[in-house]
């Protein structure tokens, strides 16, 4: 399942917004259900490992994530998995048509394994919201990077 949302930036220029999101220990800040992002291996380039622990429908959840792709000023994707989820989090980053501000297109990418992809159509409506939240949490902080 995937759940994509633009948020505009202005006067925040693509290196502020790149260098913020491929810190993915901001999580806690803009991932509504996050509560702590930690770096485990790396130095946060790709094939850096991060544990993301949060809350999702009332249960606490661990993820390990990987940088998978950098590429500065334009791009992050991370990747997440544990026993029954991979999550896909692409961050496309361009310079918005004034030249001063940017443009994020994020999308997170829901791929529910085991007994839990049978509830992936029930948990459309929750992952949709989380859509809506993060959405809502980057467009209040990336302004301040």
């Amino acid at each position: 399942m995937k759940i994509t949302r633009t948020i505009n930036v202005a006067d925040t220029p693509p290196s502020a917004v790149y260098a913020y999101l491929a810190d993915f220990t901001t999580s806690t800040q803009w991932d509504p259900g996050t509560t702590e992002t930690t770096l485990v291996e790396g130095d946060g380039g790709i094939g850096s490992r991060y544990r993301n622990r949060s809350v999702f429908r009332g249960r606490q959840t661990e993820l390990v994530y990987e940088t998978i792709d950098l590429q500065p000023d334009r791009l992050v994707v991370m990747r997440g998995e544990n026993k029954s989820v991979i999550a896909r989090d692409t961050m496309s980053i361009s310079r918005d048509e004034r030249g001063t501000g940017t443009v994020l297109v994020y999308e997170a990418d829901f791929t529910f394994k085991g007994l839990a992809k049978l509830a992936t159509p029930f948990l459309r409506g929750q992952l949709t919201r989380l859509g809506d939240e993060a959405e809502a949490a980057l467009a209040r902080e990336l302004p301040h990077v």
